[in-house]
Order: structure tokens, then C-alpha cells, then sequence
């Protein structure tokens, strides 16, 4: 796989789907990543439990696999979001949610274009518990997803065998752990909170998470089943 930089998404598109010279820039990675999934999956995998996703930790397919369901939830929460922005959100916080709505979707888009036929299927998400037209529920519940995802990368950055992956999935938690600060910064400006204790530890660490810990944090906003193998 080509060291290929993450596409600039930074930019607000008025549309759920990123600009489409950013989604062609991330997709050249998927190109040459689908070719090396397709060798050794099971093509049998999820059959024997249609009504669910199941995530197999045995190969890479089964970790990229868990980073796409965590793409696709992070993506369903900030299309919603900005296809109705609470009443109170200012110039500022529109534009950030929507450069997040962005990336996230280009993050989506690209597991789904690099497992290919090996791609879980699309999760139903439960957002019932959000309320969207509050400020304070939204940025909550984002502070949540990004603070998740950058630990979920963290955690499950050892399962992968091909360094290329890893070097992707670094490119990628690097850009979520940019969501999650300024995200802290809309909640608490100005404040230390982008880099706070309950993130980043006394070395400045960042939290790592194992998968079975981010799915149990992420299930009440999922409604697919999830069953997770050779953990």
C-alpha cells in the first residue's frame, strides 16, 4: 500500500458527502489495500449469523472491519447533525461539524472501498438517546464518539500484522484526536480540557482501548448485533 497522505477535508461541503477530489485522494489508498484483503478472507464469513456483524480479530480484515463500524457510526452522528443543526449553533460550530462530518465520511467511505466484498455490512444506529436540537447533548455525545474512536485506534493498532495498515490507522487517529480536542475546546474554550487528564495521562499518552471495551461503550448507539471472535 502507497504511503498516501489523508485527504484535505478541512473544507465545509453542504452536502452529507465530502468533496469529491478528497474522496478520490483517500480512495487511491483503498485501491491497492483491496487487492491484499481479498487474499485469505473468508468469503463465508457472517453466514452462520446473518442478523448480526461479526467482527473475527484473527486477521486484519476483522480489525479493519471494527475501525469501519466505528467510521460508520461516527459518520451517522455528524450527518445528522449537520442536516439540522441545533438553533443555537454559531458560525464557528457549524463549520467544524460539518469539516468533522467531512472526514468522517471519507473515513467510511474508505474501509468500505478497501475491504471490498469483506466489508461488514451497514450497522443501524440508535440515536434515540441524543437530543440533537440541544447544544450541550450534541457536543456531549461528539466528545464521546471522538474520544472513543482515538482510544478504539490506540487499542487495536497492535492487532494489525501489515505495516502499511498501521501506518494508515495512524494517519487516521491522528486526525481524530484532532476532532476530539477541538471538540473539548467548543465545550470548555480556552481551557486545558483539548488535552485533559482523563485523556492524556502524566507521560502524554493518549487512553488505549481494547475493542471489547469501545464496542460495550458504543452499544447503546448501535442497534445491529455485534459478536466479536479470537479476541
Amino acid at each position: 500500500m502507497p504511503d498516501t497522505p489523508l485527504p484535505d477535508a478541512n473544507t465545509p461541503s453542504a452536502s452529507s458527502s465530502p468533496p469529491s477530489n478528497g474522496r478520490r485522494r483517500f480512495l487511491q489508498v483503498a485501491g491497492a489495500a483491496t487487492a491484499i484483503l481479498a487474499a485469505g478472507c473468508d468469503s463465508d464469513s457472517g453466514m452462520d449469523a446473518p442478523d448480526a456483524v461479526i467482527l473475527d480479530f484473527s486477521s486484519d480484515v476483522g480489525v479493519l472491519n471494527y475501525a469501519y463500524a466505528l467510521e460508520q457510526l461516527e459518520a451517522a452522528f455528524y450527518i445528522t447533525v449537520v442536516d439540522n443543526f441545533y438553533a443555537s449553533a454559531s458560525d464557528d460550530e457549524r463549520r467544524v461539524l460539518t469539516a468533522l462530518r467531512d472526514h468522517e465520511v471519507v473515513h467510511r467511505d474508505f474501509f468500505r472501498a478497501a475491504l471490498g466484498g469483506n466489508a461488514i455490512a451497514d450497522l443501524e444506529v440508535d440515536f434515540s438517546a441524543i437530543d440533537f436540537d440541544s447544544r450541550s447533548a450534541v457536543l456531549s455525545a461528539a466528545r464521546t464518539f471522538e474520544d472513543l474512536g482515538v482510544s478504539a485506534y490506540n487499542g487495536a493498532g497492535q492487532l494489525l500484522d501489515d505495516p502499511s495498515f498501521l501506518t494508515v490507522a495512524g494517519k487516521i487517529v491522528s486526525v481524530e484526536a484532532r476532532h476530539a480536542a477541538v471538540i473539548r475546546d467548543l465545550i470548555n474554550p480556552m481551557s486545558a480540557d483539548f488535552a485533559g487528564d482523563d485523556v492524556v495521562d502524566g507521560m502524554g499518552l493518549d487512553v488505549a482501548n481494547a475493542p471489547g471495551t469501545v464496542l460495550s461503550a458504543a452499544a447503546s448507539f448501535v442497534a445491529t448485533p455485534i459478536e466479536m471472535r479470537n479476541l
